[in-house]
């Protein structure tokens, strides 16, 4: 699997595989719409114009099988060090297990590396086990608790 940014063209075939699980659909997420909305295009020329971000899409065979979204954020915590997030992490349904996630997580923390981050931090939504078991055998820790307020 080869790793790039994303381009315009795959944002339809991410908000597939951010839509691709029960917990996804129950916040609201599902069936993409044939037109994505104006919100959604806004989003995608925000995060592509942001030297602070990159949008991640894992191909194989011309196909977008795996994205994920990473942050670059200082901070004067660390003694000044930068952090990478790590955000919407998907592998389509059919490549799981396969070392697909596997292989995009280490190349994002290769990028954090090449940024010169020293910490690469991710959230998971509590209900995602096999996740969690994922991201621990990669040596995240569950550290910190994460809080979020819907506004």
């Amino acid at each position: 699997m080869e790793f790039r940014l994303a381009e315009r063209a795959d944002v339809p075939t991410i908000l597939e595989l951010l839509a691709d699980d029960e917990i996804s659909r129950a916040r609201g997420f599902g069936t993409v719409p044939e037109e994505v909305d104006a919100a959604t295009w806004a989003a995608f020329e925000a995060i592509d114009a942001d030297p602070g971000n990159e949008l991640i899409v894992g191909v194989d065979g011309g196909e977008v099988l795996a994205t994920c979204q990473l942050t670059f954020t200082p901070g004067l915590s660390r003694g000044g060090a930068w952090r990478m997030t790590i955000e919407a992490v998907r592998v389509r349904v059919d490549r799981r297990g396969g070392g697909s996630g596997r292989q995009m997580m280490a190349y994002a923390v290769e990028r954090a590396r090449e940024r010169g981050c020293r910490v690469v931090q991710l959230t998971t939504d509590k209900r995602r086990t096999e996740a969690h078991r994922f991201y621990e055998k990669l040596g995240f820790t569950a550290s910190h608790e994460g809080m979020k307020l819907a506004i």
